[in-house]
């Protein structure tokens, strides 16, 4: 390996780790973790360690990469049964949302920056966007009622479909079409690409279902390729991706799959390091000296798009549902923003549009100082609101709970045919204290097993041990696999030796 190389691997391994690092500290500190990276970003820049990045190709095909797996892991994580109430107020605020915000930003921004008409229009199609790492790291902290929360991830994870078709629009040099052509062609892009998401889902679900893979670490790598596919399925025949990406995240999520946990959380890791990645490269990307010169314009357009644009597009889009005032005034202060702007705004830059590297350091801007104002605000608005989920008793923690906290492994064990474990009951395993069966997966049914439940071939078991106990536990399985029930009368205790 060149030196270079190795001092990339080294940089690039340290600024990880440090970013890993750093989402404890601002959880504790009630920073929101994505300006810690973009602070990363920049000290290692121009203005800190000295190391100059400005292609801005590159860092839109990453940040649309990153941005495939963000929505991905929202879509996969995202349920059913909560989604679908609010599925027509999440697809308007997506839509007719999006278009309201891009017109009242657009003609604020005209007429107090003295910005032209497709430059102005621009700031509002880039800032329309929530961001789903944004929405989705923040709303899980707090104790919101389900369906608040489940209309902003949702309308996080659609709208930026909508979004970069516009954007992209808006960022060429002229319209060579009429207005209904160009409507047409964005509800083409829309319709075509859920349809593709659905075809993704279901033909994906279908077939993880029925693939036998040697490994169970695949299965997470299957899932997400996927949802990647429908991407790439959905860029090639004209039409949105992201929405493919969304639709298929959430058909997947909500199937019975094999290993369900371990995909969510392979997406879930995927998604960190997605994040991480992302902001830190636009932190790189962006010139500090720049900066002081793009505060005017970022307050401008942040105080029109929080004040104006979010309220009204919010009302707007309510207006066929029943939504309180005080859920549209949350919803209204909750719309955050993140790297999703900011990746939209290399758009303009990478086609040259005129203003797009103002526009570009304005988003930065308007991204830092209304992040930290939004989410440091958000937990005591919605207390003042009284939108806030019931109380429950302080002492009742529900979550699941790192085993690795509580010094306990999870062990698994099958039945396979011919086992002498077949035709034993629960209690003859003669476990360890400290070790106890907890689930047993049959026909595809699981189940709490008692003392007398006798376990047949085919038979799935969970085992939770301390780790004091782990070895004996699995000494004593051995055994009984290998001699049934009366392992003990054949002097048969698990030993390592034995067998």
């Amino acid at each position: 390996m060149t030196p270079g190389l190795d001092i990339a691997l080294l940089v690039g391994a340290a600024v990880l780790l440090v970013a890993v690092g750093a989402v404890r500290l601002s959880s504790r500190l009630g920073v929101p973790s994505l300006l810690v990276y973009l602070a990363l970003g920049v000290a290692i820049g121009e203005a800190g360690l000295g190391i100059r990045f400005d292609d801005v190709e590159l860092t839109r095909t990453l940040g649309f990469c990153a941005l495939i797996v963000i929505i991905a892991e929202g879509g996969l994580t995202a349920r059913w049964s909560a989604l679908r109430p609010v599925l027509g107020l999440a697809s308007a605020l997506s839509t007719v949302g999006v278009v309201v915000s891009i017109v009242v930003v657009g003609i604020a921004v005209h007429l107090l920056l003295g910005l032209d008409w497709r430059l102005a229009l621009l700031y509002g199609a880039v800032l329309s966007s929530t961001d789903a790492a944004a929405v989705f790291a923040t709303l899980r902290r707090l104790r919101l009622p389900p369906r608040l929360t489940a209309t902003l991830e949702a309308e996080s994870g659609m709208n930026d479909a909508p979004v970069v078709l516009l954007v992209v629009l808006l960022s060429h040099a002229g319209w060579s079409h009429p207005w209904w052509y160009e409507v047409g062609l964005v509800c083409y892009e829309l319709g075509v690409g859920a349809a593709v998401g659905v075809g993704a889902g279901v033909a994906g679900t279908w077939a993880l279902r029925r693939a036998a893979l040697p490994s169970a670490g695949l299965y997470p790598i299957a899932a997400v390729g996927i949802t990647v596919l429908a991407y790439a399925a959905g860029a090639v025949l004209h039409a949105s991706g992201f929405l493919a990406v969304y639709v298929a995240g959430v058909l997947l999520g909500n199937a019975r799959l094999s290993h369900r946990r371990a995909i969510l959380g392979f997406a879930d890791g995927l998604a960190w390091l997605a994040q991480i990645g992302l902001f830190v490269l636009l932190g790189l990307l962006v010139s500090p000296g720049r900066l002081d010169a793009a505060v005017l314009p970022a307050v401008v357009a942040g105080l029109a798009l929080v004040l104006l644009a979010r309220p009204l597009s919010v009302a707007v889009s309510a207006l066929p549902f029943r939504v309180g005032l005080r859920e549209q005034a949350f919803l209204s202060w909750a719309g955050l923003r993140g790297a999703v702007p900011i990746v939209l705004a290399t758009i303009p830059l990478s086609e040259r549009v005129p203003g797009a590297e103002r526009l570009f350091d304005a988003v930065f801007v308007l991204v830092v100082i209304f992040t930290l104002v939004q989410t440091s605000t958000l937990g005591p608005f919605a207390r003042r609101l009284g939108t806030t989920a019931p109380a429950e008793a302080t002492e009742l923690h529900v979550e699941t709970a790192p085993l690795e906290r509580m010094r306990a492994d999870l062990l698994q064990l099958e039945v396979p045919p011919g086992s002498r474990l077949a035709g034993v009951h629960v209690d003859e395993l003669r476990l360890p204290v400290g070790a106890s069966v907890t689930l047993v997966l049959r026909d595809g049914v699981g189940f709490v097993p008692g003392p007398d439940t006798r376990l047949k071939t085919g038979d799935s078991l969970l085992i939770v041990a301390t780790g004091g106990v782990r070895d004996a536990a699995e000494r004593r399985l051995r055994a009984v696999s290998r001699r049934g029930r009366l392992a003990r009368w054949f002097g048969e205790y698990g030993d390592e030796a034995v067998g």
